[in-house]
């Protein structure tokens, strides 16, 4: 038998305990008499008894004398009660919460959990973390069993319970995971690479990055075909520019250089153009639907130059109308993961395929941080895979729970704090924070204050190009931009903060997320990056999915990518089988070939079209009608072609023939 005796305010419980079941409790007093400290007003309750029920002290004086006696922590008083009548003791860990619950628990290193001052078991710890979470309401059940395998995990209640509104942000106590930096490896000095003088002089390299020097020793500089997938800041655009001014130089084209947003395509030709003084470098953005002069950029324009940087509607506007981009040596696709897009993933994979057949003996790279099983994507499009795992600085990620209201708040603490931090190269540490709209992107910009600056693409190009620069220079602590610019933003940032994890309506996918994440911390800027995410528990952006903002989190944070294996409807494989018959003007041969090297896999428009009128076939060449032509150069299907011609003849207004279409796209998505 043993009895353990827990000190109260008063007076003492006592807990008779055998074989791990408590068979007695009771509580006694001590008084203090001319022999000492002695026991006075002894109440005992056996197991099944309602009551405590007063007893003699002589029998707790018995019962001490016969068991094991237990003090759950230091008693001057009790001890010296127990010494005078040379009762042994000794001391045992137990869980306090359970001695109030009329419970013994032991503690033991297995379940001993950290909860403020003191330590308390582990199943009084999860009921105390499911007391916390029902304050907060709606938080669903997979993020409620995350917090319990951290709880598990840290044995500290107080580290779980600051990732759920904590009064005090400490990121010591939120990260959910590190990602390590890889080891420095000696690479191949850029000297002892077969390229251009003037071009290794004019890049500012010494040493390649380790995916450059993997590249290089795939074949890079022989004209093999790549697919290129590595983290953020890796170096992978260097990959591209090696490639292509090597081609130039030696009389096999020049370079195309295509990206999916006018800001990152705006950004890229500044630094080209600066870079290599003495090639010719042009811009192919297309035109801006705001035609105003702070919106247009000073550059070149022409398609014979040395290095053309331009968005892929951009360069895909000039082939659909039947025009061609002559003496392509090198084409680059950075951010092909945008193949995955449910909206522009169609038109890059048409792009592609189009820019293989008017330039069938150029050197194809395929740059991305976010690829899904990126092995079949290069037996698909005939590269070779280069990957490269390891990020160039470390990268911590964090998750914070917090109710809406309470995130800009927080938002402004974690972009102040890392403000004031700097790297040991000297640089800042700069923010970019992603929200779900533009109106939020002004609200938290405000709450920042004037070192904050909203961006996004209502913004003109000279607006954002001064916003870049200033981010540039480290004067602003943080730009906030919605979740749809992800791919354009490129500023040196060291931390990078989740408003929000939905794109308008819909949730991000893991694509989407390990993009944006990928952003924060750059080798030559920082030695550490850091993602935290503010996800509001029960939140959601949309009726149609069941699953709340903390779960997707977990969900992002934990999730693997899948396969880019696109299947397009009929409005998308119609839009593509038009484009690519533009490029090939018809040829039947031309046009197989196209359509087979696609990523995706179209549907059969072919039939549809021809029933419809919009293509015939004479002398073997598919011969487009003039609706046909509208398709391709306005980026729509047969679908959206029908309905623009059924409104044409039915609204007198243009704008409210725009109105409609846009509504029912709305529709469409959600």
């Amino acid at each position: 038998m043993k009895v353990i005796v827990s000190p109260q305010r008063g007076d003492y419980k006592l807990f008779f305990y055998d074989k791990h079941i408590v068979e007695a409790e009771g509580a006694v007093e001590l008084a203090k008499t001319s022999k000492g400290f002695r026991p006075k007003n002894y109440r005992l309750r056996i197991t099944g008894k309602r009551q405590l029920s007063h007893a003699p002290t002589k029998e707790l004086i018995s019962a001490l004398r016969n068991s094991d006696v237990r003090l759950t922590c230091e008693s001057k008083n009790f001890e010296s009660f127990l010494n005078d009548l040379q009762i042994n003791f000794g001391y045992v860990r137990a869980c306090r919460m359970c001695i109030l619950e009329n419970r013994i628990t032991p503690l033991k290193k297995k379940n001993a959990v950290k909860y403020g001052k003191e330590y308390i078991c582990l199943q009084c710890a999860e009921n105390e973390l499911r007391r916390e979470i029902g304050f907060l309401g709606k938080m669903g059940g997979i993020s409620t069993s995350h917090l319990e395998r951290l709880l598990e995990m840290y044995m500290d209640l107080d580290k779980v319970l600051s990732m759920v509104q904590p009064e005090r942000i400490d990121l010591k106590n939120t990260i959910f995971d590190v990602l390590e930096s890889h080891k420095v490896t000696k690479t191949t000095d850029i000297e002892e690479l077969p390229l251009p003088r003037r071009f290794k002089e004019a890049s500012g390299v010494k040493d390649l990055m380790p995916v450059q020097q993997l590249c290089v020793e795939a074949g890079l500089l022989e004209g093999k075909d790549q697919l290129v997938v590595a983290a953020t800041a890796s170096g992978k655009t260097f990959i591209g520019e090696m490639a292509g001014v090597k081609n130039q130089s030696e009389g096999r084209g020049n370079m195309l250089f295509l990206v999916p947003l006018v800001a990152l395509a705006n950004q890229k030709y500044s630094r080209f153009a600066k870079r290599y003084p003495f090639l010719c470098v042009s811009l192919q953005t297309g035109v801006s639907r705001i035609n105003i002069p702070e919106n247009k950029v000073n550059a070149k324009r022409t398609l014979k130059s040395n290095i053309i940087v331009g968005t892929y509607e951009g360069i895909d506007n000039i082939l659909r109308r039947g025009r061609t981009i002559p003496n392509i040596g090198t084409v680059v696709i950075d951010e092909v993961q945008t193949l995955e897009d449910p909206e522009r993933g169609h038109r890059l994979d048409g792009l592609i395929s189009r820019l293989k057949y008017i330039a069938p003996h150029a050197q194809f790279l395929y740059l991305s941080a976010t690829i899904g099983l990126p092995h079949l994507l290069a037996e698909k499009i005939n590269a070779n895979l280069v990957t490269y795992n390891e990020r160039p600085v470390p990268l911590e990620r964090h998750l914070i729970f917090l109710e809406r209201k309470q995130k800009i708040e927080a938002i402004k603490r974690l972009v102040t704090q890392e403000y004031r931090n700097k790297s040991s190269k000297g640089y800042k540490g700069q923010s970019i924070v992603f929200t779900y709209s533009r109106a939020r992107c002004h609200e938290i910009a405000d709450a920042i204050g004037r070192q904050a600056e909203a961006y996004h693409a209502g913004l003109s190009a000279k607006e954002k190009r001064a916003i870049e620069e200033k981010f540039e220079k480290g004067e602003i602590s943080a730009v906030i931009t919605t979740a749809a610019l992800a791919a354009g933003v490129d500023f040196p940032a060291s931390q990078v903060i989740f408003d929000a994890l939905a794109m308008g309506i819909k949730w991000l996918t893991v694509q989407d997320f390990s993009q944006m994440m990928g952003r924060a911390g750059r080798p030559d800027y920082h030695d550490l990056g850091k993602v935290v995410i503010l996800a509001e528990p029960g939140g959601s952006y949309s009726h149609d999915t069941k699953l709340t903002e903390e779960e997707v989190a977990i969900g992002l944070l934990k999730g693997e990518m899948e396969e880019v294996a696109p299947v397009y409807d009929d409005e998308e494989s119609s839009e593509e089988y038009i484009s690519n018959a533009v490029v090939c003007r018809g040829d039947e041969r031309g046009l197989m070939s196209m359509c087979s090297t696609m990523v995706g896999e179209m549907s059969d428009v072919y039939p549809q079209l021809k029933r419809k009128g919009y293509i015939s076939l004479k002398d073997g060449k598919v011969v487009l009608s003039p609706f046909a032509k509208v398709m391709a150069e306005h980026f729509i299907g047969i679908e959206r072609l029908e309905r623009l011609r059924y409104l044409v003849k039915k609204v007198r207004s243009p704008v409210e023939i725009v109105a409609e279409l846009e509504c029912e796209k709305g529709c469409e998505k959600k």
